[in-house]
């Protein structure tokens, strides 16, 4: 006899899809609808209630994309139906497979509260378990025409250019009598199925499996009366469900999940409309399954339902209570975790995790970021200092070249703190529990033999919806199935407890985790790179100056202007806005953001600045000018984090003419000559008296690239785009800069390329031992890469990058593909290249991607060539990526360490002010070591009037170090994030000791180690 076996599995596939499925809503009848399309943007609840509404014609289009339309659904349960479980099934036009990435609707009760959320995959709402008949049905759908952003080039991103053109048909609006008995028989035969196409052909149980569904379908069924004989069907296939699973069958534990994106393909707005979608879905399912665990992140989203609707948010505290609905993530939203600052990461944790502990008494454990792009070697340090335990991602699967080695281990931070760490083998964080990715799972775990446990996110997400019943279905069918491995609901707590004890030795992975994919997420969208990086550090200069105005003056602490700014700063760190790989609207609103930001942060800082420079007593008109220096060094006569009145100006400086049309600039530290190309061919460092400019090769060069990756197009860039590239050297305008700075040496440089084009004005600062470039480019160019690059005359064998709270290494050549997949990295203010003796740094105040690459010179020396990614131009997401003016700054360093490059870092970054007033202000703190920096001096969140001072060890050394205090205070604390004391076994208690300098403590602090200390003031 022939094998059938592949005809069996094509008709059990579909009776399945063409007579199972559609039998579990065998009857129907017609509900009765009505429409009312909002104007503008979503209405309140209340309002919608109370609009006229009109009837709907059949097969009516609605919703211009990103409209809002309610419609009204009415009838009554047929009397013939009594003792029926009865749902309304509703499909408003939704796209097939796509739940969350286009039409989505919530269910809403007359009374205006939620009920459950509508979606391509989830088209019912139970009216009654068992009807009486007659019951009347009354409810109100908000429904979302969320477009489908897809194609290069779409206009749909944006509602400003999306058109009026309807998207959607309302297809089928209906009352129908729900079959369990056919629903349930639809998952025993879905879950068979998948496990049997898992199976190899030479596994009895495959076989078995594949006969009792042709028997069950074939046999028992009777295709004409699909109700009646579900049940003899389901009776066939009992005896394969009961099979027990093998001893050493793969443990999941299994966690509801529903990752919505804080903005991505639709803006921050209709993030909140699909939170409480989502929310309204598990919440219902957890009402009729006390046993479903839902696990959520990211605290911005909890904290938009307590905001937006009040409703959904008493569920959610009412399933927290219950254990079922589980906050995770400890983090104000799933942030990127390369390009904040150190004091961002650190806030994400500080107001993600205080959010939970507040509002619900919870102390999440979990660091959970399935889907950021790349881990930093700083994270560990801030997991533990946060008080949490575990870390969870998924998306180091994503990785093009390498496969990582491990998914349960320890993840090894640059200060040496591990924290214990998995990445679900089932490689995706929106699992549907689907007999093929339980396959998978099993044959990914990396770590077999040694343990056997993982954990699986199941649920839609992305663009939300979360766990199904059927999901809930497949879970319950698989926890101890033959052939499988064991699926078991659990709280992601109850997973890491176990697979800590089962394989309490991982192996240990140390140093960032790099994501060999998105490297072009380090540029996409400047404007939101550089008004993160400014956000940043105007909220340490607004705490700065509060804190020191407070305490030196009585000034109001703006406890909620900056709890309100620093949210919005770490919301906008989403690993999908800040990397620059959302819609149009979603950036148009970002720069709009950042903008506000800043004055409100101005508008802090220079009220805390006019008091302690005493502008405020007096006529302004009969003063001097104070400068205050915000950065953690001295710099030009003034102490850190301090001012002074303003010293005399310097002598005017012009640059010197040479004969071949070019110019030297000169300030006695550095000598710089920028050729008739106004092009950057010599910097000598005097001290020195060494070169630093690769021979022949000219610094500062712009260069262009083609830039059109195989997919992702905002969010990679491909190692090929490399072998085409342009250097702009064409010029249009060369001649020194007439209104410079006192003291300084500049030349502006004019070129044009393409549709656009750079102003760039190449200065040097009197006694400063760095070479400025501030640079203007008019950007109009498509699918296109800008760097700029400085070909240094130094052998560097690795990079180093400043990253949050120190630095990491990278090498420089590609003998492993470890390394050769890194030909893209992340730095924050500076990257340094050195050979033993002599470093050169390269700062900037907004770039964050960077490429290094080294080549052996005819005359046998080494060029290491350093460049900052400037720009890029994807046309998906946003067809207009990067288009119009962009101002950036960076700085050649040539001599420098570490400790000057982090210096450097910090100076452009944080230029002095000045301001009316007479007033020296002394420090509120100082610390007498370069290498220790103070991140944030700030009054204690609890309104205590305690201050807290958070700082790091900098440069990868042990280091000594007494702090001093500018106030008077009775003790200190060393405490966590949250600026709780920590106990003294995980840090030895430092104490407070007098000196003829003053007050201040001794610390002690292990390389790149982060400390916060609380002084209470008085």
């Amino acid at each position: 006899m022939h094998d059938d076996r592949a005809l069996v599995e094509r008709r059990i596939a579909r009776i399945l899809r063409e007579r199972l499925r559609p039998a579990v809503h065998g009857d129907a009848v017609p509900l009765s609808v009505q429409v009312w399309h909002a104007p503008g943007e979503p209405p309140p609840v209340a309002e919608a209630l109370g609009a006229e509404y009109r009837p709907v014609r059949p097969d009516e289009p609605w919703g211009p994309a990103w409209g809002t339309s309610w419609f009204h659904l009415t009838g009554s349960v047929p009397a013939g139906w009594a003792g029926r479980a009865v749902e309304a099934v509703v499909d408003l036009g939704f796209t097939p497979d796509r739940s969350g990435f286009s039409a989505e609707a919530l269910v809403h009760r007359p009374d205006g509260t939620a009920v459950k959320g509508l979606n391509p995959q989830n088209t019912w709402l139970r009216i009654a378990d068992r009807a009486e008949g007659g019951e009347p049905v009354d409810l109100y759908v908000e429904a979302a025409a969320n477009p489908l952003i897809e194609g290069v080039g779409t206009r749909l991103g944006d509602v400003l250019t999306a058109g009026e053109e309807p998207l959607y048909r309302v297809r089928r609006v209906v009352l129908a009598a729900f079959d369990e008995q056919v629903w349930d028989l639809v998952q025993d035969v879905e879950v068979l199925s998948q496990l049997m196409h898992e199976l190899s052909t030479g596994d009895p149980r495959r076989w078995n499996l594949l006969r009792a569904l042709e028997q069950a379908l074939d046999g028992a069924l009777d295709l004409n009366d699909i109700p009646g004989t579900a049940a003899s069907a389901r009776a066939v296939l009992a005896p394969q469900l009961a099979a027990p699973a093998a001893a050493s069958a793969h443990r999941v534990s299994a966690v509801g999940h529903a990752h919505i994106d804080s903005a991505w393909l639709w803006p921050l707005r209709e993030t909140v409309r699909k939170v409480a979608r989502t929310v309204s879905n598990v919440t219902s399912l957890m009402d009729d399954d006390p046993g479903f665990v839902f696990a959520m992140s990211s605290a911005q989203q909890w904290a938009w339902m307590e905001q937006h609707r009040p409703d959904v948010w008493e569920r959610m505290r009412k399933k927290v209570a219950t254990g079922q609905f589980v906050p995770v993530g400890g983090m104000w939203v799933e942030s990127d975790t390369n390009m904040p600052g150190g004091e961002a990461l650190a806030r994400q944790l500080v107001h993600g995790k205080r959010f939970w502990l507040d509002k619900l008494g919870v102390e999440t454990n979990e660091v959970w970021l399935p889907d950021s792009f790349g881990y930093s070697a700083a994270l560990p340090q801030l997991v533990r200092l946060s008080r949490s335990r575990w870390f969870l991602t998924q998306k180091i699967s994503w990785s093009q070249f390498n496969k990582f080695p491990h998914h349960t281990f320890w993840w090894e931070g640059l200060d040496g703190t591990r924290v214990f760490t998995h990445f679900p083998p089932v490689d995706t964080y929106n699992s549907e529990l689907s007999g093929a990715e339980m396959a998978h799972l099993v044959r990914n775990f990396a770590d077999k033999g040694l343990a056997n446990r993982s954990l699986v996110p199941f649920g839609y997400g992305d663009g939300g919806g979360g766990p199904t019943r059927e999901m809930l279905a497949r879970a319950a069918r698989l926890r101890d199935l033959e052939g499988s491995a064991r699926v078991e609901i659990e709280h992601p707590a109850t997973f890491f407890a176990k697979a800590h004890e089962d394989y309490p030795d991982a192996p240990v992975w140390v140093g960032e985790l790099y994501l060999e994919l998105h490297r072009g997420t380090y540029t996409s969208q400047a404007k939101n790179k550089q008004g993160n990086r400014r956000s940043e550090h105007l909220l340490y200069e607004a705490e700065l100056w509060s804190a020191t105005a407070a305490v030196r003056a009585g000034h109001p602490y703006p406890y909620d202007e900056l709890d309100r700014i620093w949210k919005t700063v770490l919301l906008h760190q989403f690993h999908d806005i800040l990397p620059g790989s959302s819609i149009a609207w979603v950036h148009r609103e970002s720069r709009a953001t950042y903008q506000r930001l800043a004055a409100e942060l101005e508008a802090i800082i220079g009220a805390a600045q006019r008091v302690l420079a005493g502008s405020d007593q007096g006529a302004e008109s009969a003063r001097t000018e104070v400068v205050f220096n915000a950065a953690p060094h001295a710099r030009d006569g003034v102490p850190a984090q301090a001012a002074v009145p303003l010293g005399e100006a310097p002598p005017t400086a012009s640059p010197t003419a040479t004969d071949d049309g070019g110019y030297v600039l000169d300030n006695g530290v550095l000598r710089a000559e920028v050729d008739a190309r106004g092009l950057l061919i010599s910097v000598v460092d005097l001290a020195s008296d060494r070169e630093v400019v690769a021979p022949g090769s000219p610094a500062n060069l712009l260069q262009i690239h083609p830039d059109l990756p195989a997919e992702w197009d905002a969010w990679d860039v491909d190692h090929t785009y490399r072998r085409t590239v342009t250097d702009l050297v064409d010029l249009d305008t060369l001649e020194p800069v007439r209104d410079a700075q006192p003291g300084t040496a500049a030349v502006r440089v004019v070129r044009r390329f393409g549709e656009s084009s750079a102003t760039q004005i190449i200065s040097l600062a009197p006694g400063a031992g760095r070479v400025d470039i501030s640079t203007e480019v008019d950007w109009h160019e498509s699918e296109t890469f800008l760097k700029v690059a400085f070909p240094l005359d130094v052998r560097a064998e690795r990079s180093t990058a400043e990253t949050q709270f120190g630095y990491v290494h990278r090498a420089t050549d590609t003998n492993t593909s470890w390394e050769a997949a890194k030909f893209e990295i992340c730095a924050h203010r500076y990257l340094h290249v050195a050979e033993p003796g002599y470093g050169i740094a390269l700062v900037n105040d907004s770039t964050y991607g960077h490429d290094v690459t080294r080549a052996v010179r005819p005359d046998g020396g080494t060029t290491t060539t350093v460049r900052l990614s400037l720009l890029r131009a994807p046309r998906f997401p946003d067809p207009e990526t990067d288009q119009g003016v962009h101002q950036m700054s960076f700085a050649l360093v040539p001599g420098a360490d570490l400790a000057d490059a982090t210096r450097e870092g910090y100076r452009l970054n944080l230029p002095e002010r000045r301001i009316a007033g007479d007033a020296d202000v002394e420090p509120l703190v100082r610390v007498d070591h370069d290498g220790v920096l103070i991140s944030a001096v700030k009054l204690a969140d609890d309104g205590s009037g305690d201050v807290i001072v958070r700082l790091y060890e900098a440069l990868g050394a042990r280091a000594a170090a007494r702090l001093e205090l500018g106030f008077r205070s009775t003790s200190v604390t060393v405490t966590d994030l949250l600026e709780r004391p920590l106990p003294s076994s995980n840090t030895p208690a430092p104490s407070l000791d007098d000196s003829d300098d003053g007050t201040g403590v001794e610390l002690r602090l292990r390389p790149f180690q982060i400390l916060t200390l609380r002084f209470p003031v008085g």
